[in-house]
């Protein structure tokens, strides 16, 4: 008894010691008792006037000061456009002792006050904190009117290509987050859905914690949309126009850009209801110039397909969405959102090919030489119809539980024509080749997350997430109007998913850490057969893993901070990568899947420095190692006829794990301010990336074949951003986007880059905002926007493609606000469809 006792003595003793001494309170406005949202609550020593610690008010306008040691303090509270308000004495008499100082009223500043000294600052592009980097939206001009892609390609280690694919430090596998929460769509489908003028920051978490999904080898993006602080209507609309293309491509219908979007908002002190729709076309123009040779061995030829002709896309969209939120009082919040929209992107390839063969191999002796034209016209469809439900309560203790559910319903299909006609007499029929697919997706996501702060040198963070994916597609394939039972099929994807997570978050002196552990178990089944046949082929995959994570940051003094950082990461597999049954994408390409495809799993550690200089000038710099198991790569081989044969002109275009991959790099960035009306922001990255692997591959003809994959490059890119405003309410900017050459699983994309200039003029109080932008500047001097893309196999095959897109192309954007001030509205998007897309 007297052991037990001694051990509850010793318990008690400790809870008292790691008790939180804790000020809380809340900030209003003084007129209507309206909370206000990020407003600053500031703890100073009543005898030092020293700093004691800041925070800011949460979207109730309640704040909360953590680890108050006993003494006596005064607070001051403080908002833009309203009085400063001092709070004195706050005494703490004793360790753990919690003191609510209640609501604090802040008065609306005077508009009949003289004299007074106005002191403006200007805010970074980019901050740091311990596991991210927040860059402000309104840094990019050049992205207004336009979409979150045309703003995320502008942050320093984030790159575009040809292809319009986005990678994050060389990785296209990374995850999008709206507003914190969780989506699984395609990211190039979900950022292209969001309008830029929507965005207030973007976060780039290059090594997340464990309160994550772990999705996502390069990261995640969280996409953050304007806020607002105050009751009231809002309402913009944006309006933009695209001038006629400069240059023509020799295409069939000139590209069409315009488009149209509002958003309205009505705000009272227990409700939030949000509208929104958006209309947008975005078509671009160009060319696709290519050149292929395959060496057929057994026959002892060698096939020439050099090709020309156009390339173009066609993408209209249009959706509606409805948000609401209710807040009875200052614990409880319930939201219900809805969203509807359709998506159409039309690929457009109308190619000449002058195929020629000579024999034997590497000889001039001609056998045949025969030129035709391909149209190549290609649809995706998407309808997506998505609901959510969510809830949040904050107890007296300041600990918070949450909930969120999300079903979505997305139809995915779209068909795709491949005819090969006379040339130049197109009215001769070659071959007729129609494939088209339904593919309904029905996705759940469910979450339940408990924030504690039981201890003083942190808080407990636990959470659970079930996620349910069922994803079936029906694929109909005809040539010259009949079926083509060797290539219709029928597949099945099903993954369910269950996750739970406990992390450790806190600062202590001048250090900031977080430390957790996440565990996940995934059931995947994939099931597939040709529409010919009654059995099918099944291939499951499961699996239970343990992703920890950590970070860590030190304040070195008030201008240097150093963090380092660990996170596990998986790259999860998608249907359409998985399907192994071929599509004609192209006249010369065969394109699948591999039905026994693994998810790539990522062990990313990171270090970082940044440093902040006089004149509002900073550098920051971040080294990185990122390894990778499973790697995911598209990548080419020879196509084989179900007999063996090779056939002379048509390549694999196949997605497979090919091994292991390494990257070591380094980010750069900084800001400059030379004059006081001229400020830039400049960001690099550079790494060695190397990919060390086999390719086992089984082809038509049942052979399964082995390819060795070993490349290695050194890569770069880098992202500028220079604005000079010539007065207070105009500004030009200056971007410029540059990719190196870099390596692929088997060849080589070229590099790739795009300047960008835009003038933005504001009026009528900065309500009405115009924009005038030449986006892909080019003027027949550069070669802006084009990217050639080659991969071979020694004694096999060649291929060389050079993609040119529109340039020079000219827009303007006209938006208008009714009220700058009282935005508060936010949307769901998809989570699973969008991925498929």
């Amino acid at each position: 008894m007297n052991i037990i006792k001694s051990l509850f003595l010793i318990f008690i003793f400790c809870v008292s010691q790691f008790s939180i001494a804790q000020i809380t309170g809340k900030i209003v406005d003084n007129d209507d008792n309206f909370p206000l949202e990020y407003a600053t609550a500031a703890l100073y020593d009543q005898t030092s006037k020293k700093l004691i610690n800041g925070v800011i008010t949460n979207s109730k306008g309640v704040f909360s000061i953590d680890n108050v040691l006993p003494g006596t303090y005064y607070l001051e509270a403080s908002f833009i456009g309203y009085q400063l308000k001092t709070i004195s004495p706050i005494t703490i008499a004793k360790k753990g002792e919690k003191k609510d100082i209640g609501i604090i009223k802040v008065v609306l500043g005077s508009g009949n006050q003289l004299n007074e000294i106005v002191l403006k600052t200007e805010k970074q592009t980019v901050s740091h904190k311990i596991d991210r980097q927040v860059f402000d939206t309104k840094k990019y001009q050049s992205s207004i009117g336009g979409n979150a892609i045309d703003v995320i390609k502008n942050l320093p280690s984030i790159t575009t290509n040809a292809l319009g694919e986005i990678s994050v430090r060389g990785s296209n596998g990374f995850t999008v987050l709206i507003n914190g929460k969780p989506t699984q769509g395609d990211p190039n489908s979900i950022l292209a859905q969001l309008p830029a003028n929507a965005l207030q920051n973007v976060e780039l978490i290059t090594a997340p914690s464990a309160k994550y999904d772990p999705e996502g080898k390069g990261g995640i993006l969280n996409i953050i949309t304007k806020k607002g602080a105050t009751n009231g209507t809002f309402a913009q609309i944006n309006i933009r126009g695209g001038f006629p293309s400069i240059e023509d491509y020799d295409t069939q219908v000139p590209a069409k850009r315009y488009g149209i979007d509002a958003t309205v908002n009505k705000r009272t002190n227990n409700w939030n209801f949000s509208f929104g729709a958006s209309y947008q076309r975005n078509d671009i123009t160009g060319r696709r110039e290519g050149d292929m040779f395959i060496i057929n061995t057994p026959e002892n030829k060698t096939t020439f397909l050099p090709s020309d002709g156009e390339r173009s896309f066609d993408e209209v969209t249009y959706n509606g969405r409805f948000n609401v939120d209710f807040t009875p009082n200052e614990n409880d919040n319930f939201s219900l959102g809805l969203f509807a929209g359709k998506r159409t992107k039309e690929r457009l390839a109308d190619i000449v090919y002058n195929n020629s063969a000579v024999s034997p191999i590497g000889s001039n002796n001609l056998l045949y030489e025969f030129t035709y034209f391909n149209h190549n016209l290609r649809v995706r469809k998407g309808d997506f119809v998505l609901g959510s439900f969510d809830y949040s309560h904050k107890f007296d203790n300041d600990s918070k539980i949450s909930t969120s559910i999300l079903h979505e319903y997305t139809f995915l299909g779209g068909p795709t024509e491949n005819d090969n006609l006379g040339e130049p007499n197109r009215n001769i029929v070659y071959q007729r080749e129609f494939n088209t697919n339904d593919n309904p997706l029905y996705g759940t996501r469910f979450n339940l997350d408990y924030l504690w702060k039981p201890f003083e040198f942190g808080a407990l963070e636990t959470g659970y997430q079930f996620r349910n994916l069922d994803h079936t597609g029906k694929f109909v394939y005809e040539r010259d109007g009949n079926l083509v039972p060797e290539f219709s099929s029928d597949v099945s994807l099903k993954r369910v998913i269950h996750s739970g997570y406990a992390q450790i978050t806190g600062s202590k002196s001048k250090w900031d850490y977080a430390a957790g552990l996440r565990l996940e178990s995934m059931d995947r089944s994939y099931k597939e057969a040709l529409q010919s046949e009654t059995t099918e082929n099944i291939y499951d995959y499961n699996f239970v893993k343990l992703f920890p994570s950590a970070s860590i940051q030190y304040k070195i003094d008030e201008k240097t901070n150093i963090k380092t950082a660990y996170s596990k990461r998986v790259e999860r597999t998608t249907t359409f990568k998985m399907n192994s049954f071929a599509e004609r994408e192209h006249s010369e390409v065969f394109e699948q899947g591999d039905n026994t495809l693994l998810p790539e799993f990522i062990d990313l550690v990171e270090l970082g420095v940044t440093k902040k200089l006089k004149g509002g000038n900073s550098i920051y710099a971040t080294a990185y190692y990122r390894h990778t198991e499973n790697v995911i790569n598209r990548v080419n081989t020879l196509a084989y006829e179900s007999n063996g044969a090779v056939l002379d002109s048509i390549i694999n275009r196949v997605y497979s794990n090919v091994g292991k991959s390494n990257a070591i790099g380094l980010e750069i960035g900084a800001n400059i301010k030379p004059t006081k009306n001229w400020t830039n922001f400049i960001g690099a990255n550079i790494y060695n990336y190397a990919i060390d692997g086999v390719l086992n591959f089984k082809h038509r003809d049942g052979v399964e074949r082995n390819y060795d994959i070993n490349t290695n490059a050194t890569i770069y890119s880098i992202n500028l951003n220079s604005t000079y405003t010539f007065w207070e309410n105009a500004s030009l900017q200056f971007t410029f986007n540059y990719l190196s050459d870099r390596n692929t699983a088997m060849g080589e994309d070229s590099r790739f880059y795009s300047p960008n200039l835009t003038f933005r003029k504001t009026f009528l109080e900065d309500k009405l905002t115009a924009t005038l932008q030449w986006q892909n500047m080019d003027m027949g001097l550069l070669n802006t926007n084009e990217q050639r893309i080659t991969t071979s196999r020694q004694n096999q095959f060649f291929t060389t493609t050079n993609y040119r897109y529109e340039v020079d192309m000219i827009s303007l954007n006209l938006s208008y606000v009714f009220n700058t001030t009282k935005n508060k509205s936010k949307f769901i998007d998809s989570e699973f469809g969008k991925r498929e897309f």
